[in-house]
């Protein structure tokens, strides 16, 4: 397994490292939640193994395979490929079916870079125009997001952390602002997702976001501002790590 040996000295935890290590594993199948089509709920799930690492960048997304261990037929699971082909996950092949789309690291690093300015500017529109209650319900979703961390789930913990900074970002008041960061974000959700692996990192960017929900509940401006750029920078430090881990498991 040198693919498993090289993923651990890079540091990634052992759950992390096993799924990039070993071949997808059966799942249980697709049940629609309440409110959710049996499209979306496939999209979701999709989504979870490309994001999760389970599908590897560049890997083909055999059909057969995909319809039998999610239990759906080929029709939600080609419009969950389109969609997620929209968001930037899937690359679709001519005459050739799918691919899980590869990782531009040039490109990763432009748009963390693009997001960190981004989020510089609401945070220090947020710290005069937030009102209580909304700073209120970041300070809680950082409490779920503790919660998460102590049960070491890491995709609570990844929903709870993206829903904090989007609601940041929220807080400035500018609906073009909060789109231009989501759709950056769809574009590199997968390496800020596999970013935290490693638990050094992951209690790290805890005691990260402790300085921002501080800094913003204080409506310190330039602070938050400081330890936004903080937060993002050591964040794109470890992303440089995962992806070269990724392009090491590829080689």
């Amino acid at each position: 397994m040198q693919q498993l040996s090289c993923i651990k000295r890079l540091g990634l935890s052992s759950y992390f490292a096993y799924k990039i290590a070993m071949p997808l594993q059966a799942v249980a199948p697709v049940e629609s939640e309440a409110g959710n089509t049996l499209q979306e709920e496939t999209t979701r799930h999709l989504r979870d193994l490309i994001l999760t690492g389970a599908l590897t960048p560049g890997m083909r997304l055999n059909e057969r395979e995909l319809t039998e261990r999610l239990g759906v037929s080929r029709t939600p699971l080609r419009e969950a490929t389109r969609r997620l082909a929209s968001e930037g996950l899937v690359e679709l092949l001519p005459h050739r079916g799918a691919i899980v789309s590869p990782i531009d690291e040039t490109r990763v690093r432009e748009t963390l870079q693009v997001m960190g300015a981004l989020e510089a500017f609401a945070g220090e529109i947020a710290c005069t125009r937030a009102s209580d209650a909304e700073i209120n319900e970041i300070r809680a979703l950082h409490y779920e997001m503790l919660a998460d961390r102590a049960r070491e789930d890491h995709q609570g913990y990844f929903a709870r952390n993206q829903a904090i900074h989007f609601k940041i970002i929220d807080c400035a008041g500018n609906a073009v602002l909060s789109q231009t960061y989501r759709a950056l974000n769809d574009q590199v959700r997968r390496v800020r997702y596999q970013a935290n692996v490693n638990q050094a990192r992951w209690d790290q960017a805890i005691a990260e976001h402790e300085e921002i929900l501080s800094a913003l509940m204080a409506r310190d401006a330039k602070r938050l501002k400081e330890q936004l750029a903080h937060h993002l920078a050591n964040k794109m430090g470890v992303v440089a790590k995962s992806l070269a881990a990724l392009q090491d498991a590829a080689d």
